[in-house]
């Protein structure tokens, strides 16, 4: 595979010429399960070239052209699996540096294009119309448009979708207007191709603040406007630690329950999973989480995804901080911060140490992605390794006094651009440069081990743990105590964080016996919960338990909802649990082709299946 310097995941050359503006005419054909148009890309040359190297999936290219119609010369070479073909484009005449090139590229999409999810109605809520979603990250948008698949390259785009009359179009842009089948958009602000995003469906929204809706089916979309009616409360909050929104609009989309993410920051319009829908309003972290990403990772982004801790590691960091600063109470604030930490902290235990392994070169926060494809790389690693590298960075600077001023400089010196962990380094030690403690406190740190060595964090920070107190106390009961001496009174004051606290504690010991597992899922109401992460959890005790009778609530589970927070956990339980290996393998291969690409791609692989 010829790659770019620049990113081992990408064959274009963004060095030599980088795309700068795109755009797109689209028709959406559910028929054939096909998007087909125009892409007319604008070409800044930074050398002098010949030729245009893009990426392309599967994708079907009928004509390239200059602007004024004169036909290019270009090759599809073989496809590498999961990469897809580099597109070469041979211009007539050598373009000089400095230069700018406008060519037009009429192409098919292929049906089982690996950003696209088009789904037959009965997979919807409605049950009477198709619908279609994208899933660019990190690497799909290939199989959507032929492009410089790297996030070191970003562009702004407009684009003129036409769907069937009463289906709604979104992308991740402002929608400028709609009449009968044709939608228009622009994005003014660059942005990487893995934030390219479309959705098409029978929808209906509603509107959350001035610059905010919720979309959804209408069969959701109440219960979603009242899940998300905060969300204009969590844009100022975000704001006030980060400085000014930059993209106009943030609207939600709740999509069916196949999408494989808790939630994808797309400008302008972020895709969340119905799993959200709680009722209660308990899950907001993940809208807070995605907010934040309109600064770390969609403003200031990461280089290519060997850095994706650059983006997931500081929107889980600022995420806390801003889901604190929504408490009144500043000790109950930090608690409540820490307390969310340590959630993190054992999610990430769990992942290193049983999942990946401690000495696993995935477990760094650096990681090396030659001939190792993105989506095989995807943990909560960048995460909650990475979120936690900058509470001890923020801890032995000062606290937030000081790091808070230091990341609004950080936004503000590298929005709109894409950088790698030693650009992040450099700008902090300029930033300090002026306080010899503060030096040396830099210089203090285990760089080296933190970044480029597997494993646990060298350093944990010393958290408070006071609302963990309880959580333990009933734990000793649960491990101390007979099964009929468990009672709802034990958990009555638990917020369902520290519910979900003593699970993922029951998930890390020894299984419990079938008595005790049956009065505890009773007894403390989590087994009838409409909570999904309680949901999850429950059912992963059981599971470990051995528990035959909640077996067909599993495969249900995994069936009814592709988030690969919950599946992929599940899956790799059931296929540890040897009697039922062979019915779990089974329900995979029956409900495959109801998965997104990304889904059913891991989970072959958690599995032991050829991919």
């Amino acid at each position: 595979m010829a790659l770019s310097p620049l990113d081992p995941s990408s064959y274009s050359r963004p060095e030599l010429a980088v795309v700068k503006h795109v755009e797109l005419s689209l028709d959406v054909d559910f028929e054939n399960k096909q998007l087909s148009g125009l892409a007319l890309l604008t070409v800044n040359a930074i050398e002098d070239i010949n030729e245009l190297i893009l990426d392309s999936s599967d994708l079907k290219i009928e004509a390239i052209e200059l602007e004024d119609g004169t036909a290019l010369k270009y090759k599809l070479e073989e496809p590498l699996a999961n990469y897809g073909s580099k597109l070469i484009i041979t211009f007539n005449n050598i373009i000089g540096a400095g230069k700018q090139v406008k060519l037009r590229i009429k192409y098919k999409t292929s049906p089982s294009a690996t950003a696209l999810q088009w789904l037959e109605p009965k997979q919807t809520s409605g049950k009477k119309y198709p619908y279609m979603f994208s899933q660019c990250q990190p690497i799909h948008a290939r199989s959507i448009m032929p492009c410089q698949d790297s996030p070191a390259v970003k562009f702004t785009y407009t684009a003129e979708v036409s769907a069937p009359e009463n289906f709604s179009v979104l992308m991740s842009a402002i929608r400028d207007g709609s009449n009968n089948t044709k939608t228009t958009f622009r994005q003014p602000v660059p942005i990487p191709s893995y934030l390219l995003a479309i959705a098409v469906g029978v929808l209906e929204s509603r509107e959350l603040g001035p610059r905010s809706h919720v979309w959804a089916e209408k069969e959701e979309i109440e219960r979603s406007a009242w899940e998300f009616a905060d969300t204009e409360k969590y844009l100022q909050a975000a704001e006030a630690l980060c400085g000014p929104y930059q993209w106009t609009q943030y609207d939600l989309l709740v999509l069916p329950p196949s999408f494989p993410y808790g939630g994808m920051e797309n400008p302008c319009l972020t895709f969340v999973t119905p799993t959200l829908l709680a009722g209660d309003r308990s899950q907001a972290d993940v809208i807070v989480h995605e907010i934040m990403h309109s600064w770390t990772g969609n403003l200031v982004t990461n280089r290519n995804f060997e850095h994706f801790w650059l983006n997931e590691g500081f929107t889980v960091f600022l995420e806390r901080k801003v889901g604190a600063s929504l408490i009144s109470d500043k000790d109950e604030a930090r608690k409540s911060r820490d307390f969310n930490s340590l959630l993190g902290l054992q999610e990430l235990t769990e992942t290193i140490k049983d999942d990946l392994g401690v000495k696993n070169p995935l477990t760094q926060l650096v990681v090396n992605l030659s001939n190792v494809h993105p989506d095989d790389a995807f943990s909560t690693v960048p995460y909650e390794k990475g979120s936690l590298f900058l509470r001890v960075l923020e801890d032995s600077l000062g606290g937030p006094a000081v790091f808070d001023d230091f990341m609004r400089s950080y936004l503000n010196k590298f929005q709109k651009k894409s950088i790698d962990t030693d650009q992040f380094k450099s700008f902090l030690f300029e930033y300090f440069k002026d306080s010899a403690d503060l030096t040396k406190a830099l210089n203090d740190v285990d760089w080296a081990t933190w970044l480029h060595k597997p494993g646990m964090p060298p350093v944990i920070p010393e958290y408070d743990t006071s609302m963990t107190k309880a959580v333990k106390n009933v734990l000793l009961k649960i491990n101390s105590s007979d099964a009929e001496s468990l009672d709802y009174n034990d958990v009555r004051t638990f917020s369902p964080q520290q519910l979900i606290n003593l699970l993922q504690h029951l998930i890390d010991q020894d299984a419990l016996p079938l008595d005790k597992l049956r009065a505890l899922g009773e007894a403390y109401r989590v087994s009838t919960s409409k909570n999904t992460e309680i949901t999850y959890r429950w059912l992963r005790m059981c599971i470990r338990s051995r528990d035959e009778t909640k077996l067909n609530d599993s495969f249900a589970f995994v069936n009814q909802q592709g988030r690969m927070k919950y599946v992929r956990p599940i899956y790799r339980d059931l296929y540890a649990w040897e009697d039922v290996r062979e019915r779990t393998i089974e329900n995979f291969l029956r409900n495959e082709p109801y998965m997104m690409h990304v889904s059913a791609y891991t989970v072959r692989k958690d599995l032991h299946l050829n991919v």
